[in-house]
């Protein structure tokens, strides 16, 4: 029994050892995390998370946290009984229903997120696209062709944006200060009205901004799939595309993809999707050879 301890605690120490050279590789880089999905419905897994988050600022990293909330606010809309639809992934989103948006995702949620960090040892501070203009949206629009006049309409989404500035001067004071900031994915146009931003959409135009070392997107599959279902551990920008074209990624793969080559397109040195649902996945991905997801850069 003293034997198995004992190779236990080696186990851990040689584990320590071997992530030094990326702690010291890392030091002093910001990385821009899109938290989501599932992972962030299980307690168990939002715990270990928080911990993990910590554990970066602890060791020289300045972990941004962005996340989305999606389910959340269709249980908050169902128990309001205020019905809502969606066109190509994105919620459509009138007056009403964006200040239900705003309420979940700036309120609940984000304060959940902080006070899971803060109760982890960790100092950090929940914000919004909409504090110190960090997003200004623009609206977004969807077009569908008319299958018997083959005519071109445009649809409303409503209040639904994505980023058109991005200003992280917030951002900047809040890690120079060592607080984590905590963003929700809210911004406003220049006339004032709110936008609902897609969470991926919103991490990437943030981490492109920020000069980001780092762009995790954790999500519910383990990372790019080939045609045979086996993780794809790296590729380059044009591999990236590639998959998109010969259809190897498909559905929600595909704006994923797209936001990471984005991403590093604006300056980020690389970027990952991973399995947000695997236990430390982000620790395994930085701090380990292997990795844990699909990394996606310029080579």
């Amino acid at each position: 029994m003293q034997n198995t301890t004992r190779d236990q605690w080696l186990g851990k120490a040689r584990t320590l050892s071997e992530a030094l050279p990326y702690m010291r590789r890392y030091a002093g880089r910001t990385f821009v995390i899109k938290y989501g999905g599932h992972a962030m419905g299980d307690a168990g897994l939002a715990e270990l998370f928080a911990r993990d988050i910590v554990l970066l600022k602890q060791v020289g990293i300045n972990p941004v946290v962005v996340h989305g909330g999606g389910p959340q606010i269709g249980q908050m809309l169902s128990r309001l009984k205020i019905q809502s639809s969606f066109i190509d992934g994105l919620r459509v989103t009138d007056r009403e229903t964006v200040e239900i948006v705003e309420m979940v995702l700036s309120g609940s949620i984000n304060k959940q997120i902080v006070a899971a960090i803060n109760a982890a040892g960790g100092r950090s501070v929940g914000i919004s696209g909409k504090d110190a203009q960090l997003l200004t949206a623009r609206k977004v629009t969807r077009t569908q062709r008319d299958p018997d006049s083959n005519i071109e309409k445009v649809l409303d989404l409503g209040f639904v944006g994505e980023p058109y500035q991005v200003n992280p001067q917030i951002i900047d004071s809040l890690v120079q200060a060592d607080i984590i900031p905590v963003i929700a994915p809210i911004g406003f146009d220049r006339n004032g009205d709110t936008y609902n931003i897609n969470a991926d959409t919103a991490a990437g135009a943030i981490a492109g901004a920020l000069g980001a070392t780092r762009f995790f997107l954790l999500t519910d599959v383990a990372g790019v799939l080939d045609k045979e279902k086996t993780l794809i551990p790296r590729l380059t920008l044009e591999q990236a595309q590639a998959c998109i074209k010969d259809g190897t990624a498909s559905g929600g793969m595909i704006p994923k993809i797209e936001t990471c080559i984005g991403a590093v397109e604006q300056g980020v040195d690389a970027a990952v999707i991973l399995d947000g649902r695997v236990p430390h996945a982000l620790l395994l991905e930085i701090f380990t050879e292997g990795g844990a997801g699909t990394l996606i850069g310029r080579d």
